[in-house]
């Protein structure tokens, strides 16, 4: 298995790794230096659903519309993403996000990261055809989870409680993507 990427456009979409793992620096770096942005949330902050769309809300200053729901979430990454005139690609660093582990919405967070993602880096429709409007482009959009001391394999089974989500651990990351018939593009 390839390395996880924040730069390219292709899966996996959530990556838990360790607050020291050198490849976030580098991917971070890569991903500025091609003109993308990095938006860092604090994981201590995300302990309810609640306090977590209003973090995403302002560190990706989300519009005032933003409904505060797993729905709304998914659409504000995707169309906020998709629509975007800052930048082209996203990274979203959770720190300090050991405590996420005994959230009882950790596999939805999950799911709801990779569904945005999967959007916003294939621009697929609801059928898995490519999306037609001239003005959606294909980009970057990626989350890394880090972790302080709690290793990221910990997180396996709990990220995979919605039964779209798959994870493998590698190189000492766990990493999430979308799978099954739902999703077209899924590649392992």
């Amino acid at each position: 298995m390839s390395p996880p990427s924040l730069t390219e456009r292709r899966s996996p979409w959530v990556v838990f790794t360790r607050c020291d793992d050198p490849w976030v620096g580098a991917e971070t770096a890569e991903l500025l230096n091609r003109g993308g942005s990095v938006f860092r949330l604090d994981g201590r902050e995300l302990r309810d659903p609640g306090s977590l769309f209003t973090a995403f809300a302002r560190e990706l200053t989300f519009p005032s519309y933003f409904e505060r729901n797993w729905d709304a979430l998914v659409d504000c990454l995707w169309d906020w993403h998709s629509h975007a005139t800052i930048t082209d690609d996203v990274a979203i660093i959770i720190d300090d996000a050991d405590e996420l582990l005994y959230a009882d919405f950790l596999g939805t967070l999950v799911s709801v990261l990779c569904q945005a993602a999967w959007k916003a880096n294939l621009q697929l429709d609801a059928d898995g055809n490519p999306h037609n409007d001239e003005h959606w482009t294909p980009r970057a959009l990626h989350t890394a989870v880090l972790l302080g001391h709690t290793p990221p394999a910990a997180f396996a089974e709990r990220a995979v409680s919605d039964q779209d989500v798959a994870v493998v651990f590698d190189g000492g990351r766990l990493s999430a993507t979308l799978t099954g018939p739902d999703w077209p593009g899924f590649k392992a």
